[in-house]
């Protein structure tokens, strides 16, 4: 992998990721764009104690663009992007429009593929090893960053989660806090810890799952199966089989495994609803442990945490939306219409190959 960094017109951060070591990335943005002004502001709910972003200048980002007017494709002639150059394999860069900035953290962009029309299940083995490489230097470059205490590496796709930019993309936030879930699961792992005189909640939740009937897939070095509790219709969880705190602690074993089996769920992902279904909307996100201190969290280390990936999507069956409603958004209870042993069923049946 070579890694370049350079410059956007509005002196924003451009990386791009390349297979190729003899790759020369020496565009220049020829945007007359003005400095990035942003207004991020963290505030805590002093009920709840969690964060909310305040990022009014938000209001004005791009918005379901037509395709040749897409700001993640490579430039082209006239036609200038958020890159530069006329190809890329991936790049990342900071969100012109950040939820988190400054003080507050720090939101970069990722782009898969220059290909506008692809998704990441369409990726090759070696170009999602390339996303699994950059989402892991990312992590390791935003953890050095004074404001940030946690990385959190993620992909919307589809106009029904929300996204507004069809390009095959993802985000990287870097918070200045650790985040309400995260806290929630590193209580749970210290009250465990704690209960069985040091078990890891973690490690008892792989093992109890994969003696069970809900597990989708499993390799030398992966797990997927779907949670006992699954909150969404369908939900799988991704684990290493070694306990690893981040991205960063992945062996090579395991980063060499990831691209085939995380390909076959989201290509599994794309046929639970059948043939003809526009593809499936989702979320894949990456849970790692905070960079910063966990005293608040007793007797809990980061060592304990276990890096995984959590993917789900909100459509229930065909045509037919999960949405947050009254006990969901009002109380934090979700309801779930499809069983977890249902839908893990149905995703063993629909292996891609």
């Amino acid at each position: 992998m070579k890694k370049t960094s350079t410059r956007l017109a509005d002196g924003r951060e451009l990386i791009y990721y390349d297979s190729r070591d003899d790759t020369v990335r020496d565009a220049v943005d020829r945007r007359p764009l003005d400095r990035t002004v942003t207004t991020s502001e963290v505030r805590r709910d002093p009920l709840l104690g969690d964060a909310v972003a305040i990022a009014s200048h938000r209001q004005g980002r791009i918005y379901h663009p037509p395709a040749d007017e897409c700001p993640l494709c490579p430039s082209e002639g006239d036609r200038l992007s958020e890159i530069p150059d006329s190809s890329y394999d991936v790049a990342v860069f900071e969100n012109r429009f950040p939820s988190l900035a400054g003080d507050s953290g720090r939101c970069e962009v990722v782009c898969f593929t220059s290909n506008h029309d692809a998704s990441f299940a369409d990726l090759t083995d070696e170009q999602a090893a390339l996303v699994l490489e950059a989402w892991t230097d990312r992590t390791a470059e935003l953890s050095h960053l004074p404001a940030v205490e946690q990385v959190f590496c993620f992909e919307n796709r589809g106009a029904e989660i929300g996204v507004t930019l069809g390009h095959p993309h993802g985000q990287i936030y870097a918070y200045p806090f650790t985040t309400p879930r995260t806290a929630l699961m590193l209580r749970s792992l210290a009250a465990h810890k704690e209960a069985t005189g040091g078990e890891n909640l973690f490690d008892a939740v792989l093992e109890r799952e994969l003696a069970g009937e809900r597990v989708v897939l499993e390799t030398e070095h992966w797990v997927a199966f779907v949670p006992f509790s699954a909150h969404w219709p369908y939900e799988v969880h991704l684990y290493p089989r070694r306990r690893v705190p981040d991205l960063l602690g992945l062996d090579e074993d395991a980063r060499t495994e990831f691209p085939q089996v995380y390909l076959e769920l989201l290509r599994r992902f794309d046929r639970i609803f059948g043939e003809g279904e526009p593809p499936t909307p989702y979320i894949s996100a990456w849970h790692q442990a905070p960079f910063g201190t966990l005293e608040e969290f007793d007797g809990v280390v980061r060592e304990d945490f276990a890096l995984h990936l959590e993917l789900f999507t909100i459509r229930r069956t065909s045509g037919k939306l999960k949405f947050l409603a009254g006990s969901e958004s009002g109380m934090n209870v979700f309801i779930n219409d499809v069983p977890p042993e249902t839908a893990a069923q149905r995703l063993r049946e629909v292996a891609s190959s």
